[in-house]
């Protein structure tokens, strides 16, 4: 499998109240091509963390709504995909919503958080797709067990190819739905409810970085 298979393969995924980013459009977002759109720039970010040897993979439980559902790209909303972009260079990152970039507090802090590392990372969900309510395409919910052992399979290739120094579990639901796949990472508290200085501590452990002086400081750091 490359990634271009790879890519298809997530593509042909379907579970009942799910959207499939990579193969579905919003009739009330997205372009007529979004799913084209988001299967492109993961493409693009897949093979460059391949060909850069992404130092980390941070993985989170789902795709949500404001983030990865419009973009393609796990933790990043629309309003940071210009960063997404600059990771590994100068990507050719494309939106494929119409009308005014969503911004999700998840993806901000984990931006910020990346812009101080300066380090290739790549980015995945347990669940690579977004489930949601019944009837609520516009919500999040916790993916299944049975979901999560479908697309075990892609987790397994993803890790086994970028052979990654450091397998950070985003959130104690995603380090134990990992730890169902028996995949073993270490845990950072989930940026959202509260937990957004507890996830900055943790990483700068993890990755050994200056103290955090506050959010004033956090705007300090350049986008890569």
């Amino acid at each position: 499998m490359n990634s271009a298979s790879f890519v298809e393969a997530l593509a042909e995924l379907s579970f009942k109240d799910t959207f499939n980013p990579y193969s579905e459009a919003c009739s009330d977002f997205d372009f007529d091509d979004a799913a084209a759109i988001r299967r492109e720039n993961l493409r693009l970010v897949l093979d460059a963390a391949i060909e850069y040897r992404a130092d980390s993979v941070w993985i989170a439980r789902d795709l949500g709504y404001r983030g990865g559902r419009r973009t393609g790209l796990a933790l990043t909303d629309e309003a940071h995909l210009s960063d997404h972009s600059g990771l590994y260079g100068e990507l050719p990152l494309s939106r494929a919503t119409k009308g005014p970039a969503f911004s999700e507090r998840t993806a901000t802090v984990i931006w910020q958080t990346l812009n101080r590392i300066n380090r290739p990372v790549f980015l995945w969900n347990v669940f690579p797709l977004h489930p949601h309510g019944p009837d609520d395409p516009q919500s999040n919910r916790c993916h299944t067990r049975s979901e999560r052992e479908a697309c075990r399979p892609l987790l397994m290739w993803l890790l086994e190819v970028l052979k990654p120094k450091n397998v950070v579990a985003i959130g104690r639901d995603a380090q134990l739905a990992l730890a169902d796949l028996g995949i073993v990472a270490q845990q950072v508290r989930h940026p959202s409810y509260g937990g957004k200085s507890e996830f900055i501590a943790g990483m700068e452990r993890l990755y050994e970085l200056p103290r955090f002086a506050g959010d004033s400081q956090m705007s300090m750091f350049p986008t890569q």
